[in-house]
């Protein structure tokens, strides 16, 4: 069996193209969807990260807007610039990039950006609505990102048994809350594993569909699949190769090579999860855009 290839560049690719025309059509009724991206300090990997979540914004017709702030901002300061982003009617996307500098309390920041303006998903007041199982909210991306992937590539979890490998609150428990909401996306039966679990090997043979999001290596090999199941590799890892010119290559959790001869439908790293990554980010904004042009319609506040 060799598996199917997941690509996520392909289908964060079609998500772009119709968020395009989205956004053209919003732009045509005078909304033009607005993100705002928060950077502080100069760390390489954060900047060019939000590098890439502009110039990705820019190409479906976003507004965006970058903030750079120095490292030793007075966290003061910090949430006063995001306090001004959330009363700013032009903005309806803000993201403060992770990590912030110690010794600035990144969830106060992170609660300072009004639920209705948290493209990233991580509001208390999402993270809860999430888990009562409501579709109107704006979920972290990464696991919104895999759901639509499964369902663009014929493989929508509804009554599939899956196991998600990792309990973060980035991508484990929110995974886990989109894939057992009713509807569309969901239906699912769903296990987290997580370090703690014994023999767990024993939990991932049972899925339909496996999920790995703890950033080590080597976390899923072969014998952990059932036949046929179709593998969700979230995470990036740098591995020391002096064979590649930059001297390390990029892995998932995932042992692909082996993995993918026993599974049915598979992701690869890079090119799998990552660019849905940023293709949901520009949908939770569009979907934002939508919503608080609602609410101030009907003179309510998000």
């Amino acid at each position: 069996m060799s598996a199917q290839i997941i690509s996520g560049t392909e289908i964060a690719t079609q998500l772009r193209t119709d968020l395009a025309r989205e956004v053209a059509a919003l732009a045509d009724e005078g909304l033009v969807p607005g993100l705002a991206t928060v950077l502080v300090g100069e760390d390489p990997a954060s900047r060019a990260y939000v590098g890439m979540k502009n110039r990705a914004a820019a190409e479906v017709g976003i507004h965006s807007r970058q903030i750079d702030l120095p490292r030793d901002i007075d966290e003061e300061e910090l949430l006063g610039r995001v306090e001004g982003l959330a009363a700013d009617p032009a903005i309806h996307g803000i993201l403060v990039q992770l990590p912030l500098p110690d010794p600035i309390d990144e969830a106060r920041i992170l609660a300072a950006i009004p639920p209705g303006k948290d493209v990233d998903g991580f509001h208390p007041v999402n993270v809860g609505r999430l888990s009562q199982g409501a579709h109107d909210v704006l979920a972290p991306c990464t696991p919104r990102g895999i759901v639509e992937m499964l369902v663009r590539s014929g493989h929508d979890p509804a009554g599939r048994e899956v196991v998600i490998v990792g309990r973060s609150n980035i991508v484990g428990r929110p995974m886990a809350s989109l894939l057992l909401r009713r509807g569309a996306g969901g239906d699912a039966t769903v296990t987290v594993a997580h370090s703690r679990t014994p023999d767990l090997g024993a939990v991932t043979r049972r899925a339909d569909i496996v999920i790995v999001a703890v950033g080590r290596p080597g976390t899923l090999t072969a014998d952990m699949v059932k036949p046929g199941a179709v593998v969700i590799d979230v995470g990036v890892n740098r591995v020391d190769d002096p064979s590649t010119e930059k001297g390390y290559r990029l892995t998932g959790d995932v042992d692909f090579e082996a993995v993918r001869a026993v599974a049915g439908a598979i992701t690869p790293v890079p090119g799998g999860v990552g660019p849905m990554t940023i293709a949901t980010l520009l949908s939770n904004t569009v979907q934002a855009a939508r919503s608080l042009r609602e609410a101030g319609r009907n003179g309510t506040s998000r």
